[in-house]
């Protein structure tokens, strides 16, 4: 038998044949120029289904993308089969330029970024006024997390029927965040969904909120008329879901779309720039321009006592953001 060691020579090294139809690789990628235009509904296990025009189709990502995922909301150019028959598999083989991208980490010591959502428009905070009790530290970390991706924050209330929704809003109104309250009975009529749906047409919302809320019960009274007629089951391709992955369904007149996300537990910042936090308070911004270098907006030399003792924003504003700054820094449970 041949060892190999210092004898060795070019004798001992087994060659791979050169067989017909083998390629060199090559760095350059086709550019699919032909490839048809759809949009990520679902993720589950590598594959996706991706709505192609009126129908839904399985497909898988291609190799050329290397470590680039596609998620709930992206936008792909797909090629292959695209007949969304049984047993058929497509290629998504680009994603197109996010509008915005909705980011968390699993705590504040994790560097590894998630991708909950992209090109979401609005983000939809669902918490219940009791049972369970409401979370304002995890309310807050949402809302910072919003601001930092460029969506609009909605906070969405339910189950007034056991607790008012007035003292925790004292928390939010200085924030001008809008709000919507609900409660079983009027989600179990429709009332409510319809109310909610107004806040929807046009948008692209993401729903976030810990288990119990009643977030997935919401999200299929706002899309149950379109899945009573079997629509909504056409296009994800599923029955009636359970929030295992996030989920895009369209709103019953086509005018938006609602993604349900999987309740959290926590949701963490470790991704946040907390000086991007500032952009959220427009009325506050300009009056950091005299902040020393690297501000909190917390310290003593922070321009911006100045700048609301001068009557330029409400003190209110300010307290607000310092909560939302202090959030990157505490754990929800604190």
């Amino acid at each position: 038998m041949r060892r190999y060691g210092k004898h060795t020579d070019e004798d001992d090294v087994r060659v791979r044949p050169n067989r017909k139809g083998n390629r060199p690789r090559t760095s350059i990628r086709p550019k699919h120029e032909d490839a048809t235009e759809g949009f990520v509904l679902t993720v589950d296990r590598g594959r996706l289904t991706v709505l192609v025009e009126d129908r839904a189709v399985t497909a898988m990502k291609a190799r050329e993308l290397g470590r680039k995922s596609a998620v709930v909301g992206d936008r792909v150019a797909v090629v292959g089969d695209l007949t969304g028959k049984k047993d058929t598999l497509a290629r998504i083989v680009r994603v197109e330029e996010r509008r915005s991208v909705l980011r968390r980490t699993a705590d504040d010591t994790d560097p590894f970024e998630r991708v909950v959502v992209a090109n979401a428009d609005q983000l939809a905070i669902v918490t219940a006024l009791a049972d369970p009790e409401p979370r304002p530290r995890l309310i807050d970390r949402c809302l910072v997390a919003a601001y930092d991706a460029g969506l609009e924050p909605l906070l969405v209330l339910t189950k007034s029927d056991l607790a008012p929704a007035e003292k925790l809003m004292e928390s939010y109104g200085s924030l001008g965040v809008p709000y919507v309250v609900t409660n079983r009975e009027e989600l179990t009529e429709g009332a409510a969904a319809d109310r909610v749906r107004e806040r929807l047409a046009g948008r692209i919302t993401a729903f976030v909120g810990h288990s119990g809320v009643g977030k997935t019960t919401l999200v299929n009274s706002l899309v149950e008329r379109q899945r009573a007629t079997g629509h909504v089951n056409a296009v994800t391709g599923r029955g009636r879901h359970t929030t295992t992955s996030a989920l895009a369904l369209p709103l019953p007149d086509g005018s938006g779309w609602v993604i349900d996300t999987p309740g959290v537990r926590s949701f963490g910042l470790h991704h946040v720039d907390p000086s991007r936090v500032i952009h959220a308070f427009p009325d506050l911004e300009p009056g950091t321009e005299g902040c020393p270098r690297a501000c909190s907006h917390d310290e003593q030399d922070c321009a911006l006592d100045a700048w609301v003792a001068e009557g330029h924003a409400d003190p209110q504003r300010l307290y607000s953001l310092r909560r939302l700054l202090a959030t990157r820094e505490r754990r929800e449970g604190d």
